[in-house]
């Protein structure tokens, strides 16, 4: 299981405007590094405008908050096969709605939630999945490898080169998203990947038969 250092860590060499990080089209990632931000920097981000997203019914008597990295090995094992079952059986039966938050433990990750949000929530879903499946191959080699391997998934996902590149080079995009996930991973007190959040109790990574039985026993109530 993936753990979250000490968020400052994160800043290590990480910061993605220094470089002119670019694609072949010139257009640079840019934004804050994970941990960049202060308490007191991230508290005065408005992030109001980051959308949640969700799939299922708004009035589902469960909700299921997923934290993940789109780095994090243990959630790419979730999303390959426990997400899918309890897709169909309880998100699509109604009674679960799924969050899925991201969490960023480095800026590959955030990279790759900017490509999957640039679909805005009709594609996100999609996105993620490509993400999961190919993560052992967009998250190897240098940064430019790695920037160049996401923007390939992004154009495969249908974007147009244009919007991904706006996307990507969108500087306070990435230090809303930053400020987000830090929100709320200190108010659920995250401190690993993945992490369920269940009708407001949190708990760890587990196996889909334990997810299950936390669910029936909340519908039996």
């Amino acid at each position: 299981m993936t753990r979250i250092t000490a968020i400052g860590a994160l800043a290590l060499g990480l910061v993605l405007g220094i470089g002119a990080l670019a694609f072949s089209t010139s257009a640079p990632v840019s934004g804050p590094p994970p941990g960049s931000l202060g308490a007191q920097e991230a508290a005065e981000v408005d992030t109001s405008s980051v959308a949640e997203m969700a799939l299922g019914a708004a009035d589902a008597p469960v909700t299921v908050i997923e934290y993940a990295s789109y780095t994090c090995p243990h959630c790419a094992t979730f999303h390959a096969g426990p997400f899918k079952q309890l897709l169909a059986d309880y998100v699509e039966t109604g009674s679960v709605r799924y969050v899925y938050r991201e969490v960023y433990f480095d800026r590959f990750g955030l990279w790759a939630s900017m490509v999957a949000r640039c679909g805005s929530a009709e594609r996100f879903f999609g996105i993620t999945e490509l993400l999961y499946d190919q993560q052992s191959d967009w998250t190897r080699g240098e940064p430019a490898d790695v920037a160049a391997a996401l923007r390939r998934i992004g154009l495969t996902a249908g974007l147009e080169p244009e919007t991904l590149d706006a996307c990507l080079g969108d500087a306070d995009t990435a230090e809303t998203l930053v400020a987000w996930y830090r929100e709320n991973a200190e108010a659920d007190d995250v401190t690993a990947t993945p992490s369920f959040v269940i009708n407001g109790q949190k708990h760890s990574n587990m196996s889909y038969q334990d997810m299950a039985g936390i669910i029936d026993g909340l519908l039996e109530e």
